[in-house]
């Protein structure tokens, strides 16, 4: 069995601090995925240069093939401890989930993770062991595609606290509970992701008194989008990067721009029409044709895909005016909400040839740069988390 992650961070920042405490990283090896939720002690600069340096240093000895247990030793000895409490400096959850549903869970003083089995709330098998004189918590099992697990910091359990719904805090099996009712009713981790962020907000009343973080990590089949856009440099291409484009039938495919669907249209056989479901005044309209999922116009449509990939990955808690942006129905919300929701996968097929279109001086002249666009879409989607692949013909 081969899994592939839906992964999704979102932040609260502790009220009237600018740097959130708590730092997650994400990384790829050749057969699995890893998180790392950081949580460093206070708030405020100092908490983020905790946390990042606690992450990093996890992150970098993990990608120079250092084993877990070794990076949770070298943090161990290399953070202190706080002397008149006796608690960390940082403490920090890693999860590593390999391709085959073996997960590696290390938990160094953060609350428990959330473990949703099919939907329902499940117990892991937990042990305890002593490193360089902590307890380090830590577990094995295996997930199957439907399993959520949801990463938490402290300000998670902490939210409400002295408040009259939670006098004690949002109590861990109690945020399980909600997470799970979420789930039941959201497709994507970056939904789930948001609501329980979001519900933390509601129940510090607008004020988090602490940083407060969720990483949701969904186990589901590969996603993978496949999107052309651009004529190649020679047009004796053509054949080729239409057949490559279209070969996967597992792909969701979009094609961009009007000269790139009429090349589809005419290797693949297949008409082109105007489409009258996406009707937007500011967003070009889509087109139709068999085998493929979406058809827009070029640039306009997809400097729009961008501002929108790159806004959400600059928040830190998505706001509903951001999902309803999202689902609108124009040809630049449906494509950045397929790259957003429904894509862990991303190929992109770019021809290289010079559109004599663009070099209209009548235009804007961000028309001319199709090449900027596709790589901030790329950098974008990486930054996401998102497997992507480029090819250029």
């Amino acid at each position: 069995m081969s899994i592939t992650v839906d992964v999704s961070k979102h932040s609260l920042n502790k009220h009237s601090e600018y740097l959130c405490g708590d730092t997650v990283e994400m990384l790829k090896t050749e057969n699995s995925d890893v998180m790392i939720l950081a949580d460093g002690m206070g708030s405020g600069v100092q908490a983020s240069i905790l946390s990042t340096l606690t992450a990093k240093i996890l992150g970098s000895m993990f990608a120079q093939g250092a084993k877990l247990e070794e990076c949770v030793e070298t943090v161990v000895n290399t953070l202190p401890v706080e002397k008149v409490r006796q608690v960390a400096y940082s403490t920090f959850t890693i999860l590593q989930i390999f391709n085959n549903g073996e997960v590696y869970l290390v938990n160094y003083d953060n609350p428990p993770v959330i473990y949703l089995k099919s939907g329902v709330p499940a117990d892991l098998p937990v042990t305890t062991r002593v490193i360089s004189g902590q307890k380090i918590r830590e577990c094995r099992f295996m997930v199957k595609k439907g399993d959520t697990l949801i990463l938490v910091s402290d300000g998670v359990t902490h939210a409400g606290t002295g408040r009259s719904a939670y006098p004690f805090g949002w109590q861990w099996r109690q945020a399980a509970a909600y997470a799970a009712e979420v789930c039941g009713h959201s497709a994507s981790a970056v939904r789930i992701a948001v609501s329980l962020t979001d519900r933390c907000r509601e129940l510090y009343e607008g004020n988090p008194d602490d940083d407060t973080t969720v990483v949701c990590v969904r186990i589901i089949e590969a996603q993978k989008v496949h999107i052309m856009t651009g004529p190649p440099r020679d047009a004796d291409m053509d054949p080729v990067i239409t057949r490559e484009f279209m070969e996967d039938p597992d792909a969701k495919k979009i094609v961009s721009g009007g000269t790139t669907a009429t090349i589809v249209s005419r290797e693949i056989g297949k008409p082109l029409t105007i489409s009258l479901d996406y009707m937007d005044p500011d967003i070009p309209p889509t087109a139709n044709m068999e085998g493929v999922d979406l058809v827009t116009e070029g640039i306009l449509t997809l400097r729009r895909v961008v501002e929108l990939l790159e806004k959400y990955r600059k928040l830190a808690l998505p706001s509903a005016a951001f999902f309803r942006e999202l689902d609108r129905k124009n040809a630049a919300s449906v494509m950045a909400k397929m790259l957003i929701e429904e894509c862990t996968d991303l190929t992109m097929f770019i021809g290289t040839a010079v559109n004599s279109a663009y070099q209209n001086p009548d235009l804007p002249i961000d028309l001319g740069i199709r090449q900027a666009l596709t790589k901030r879409l790329v950098n974008a989607m990486r930054g996401l988390g998102k497997r992507v692949t480029v090819k250029y013909y």
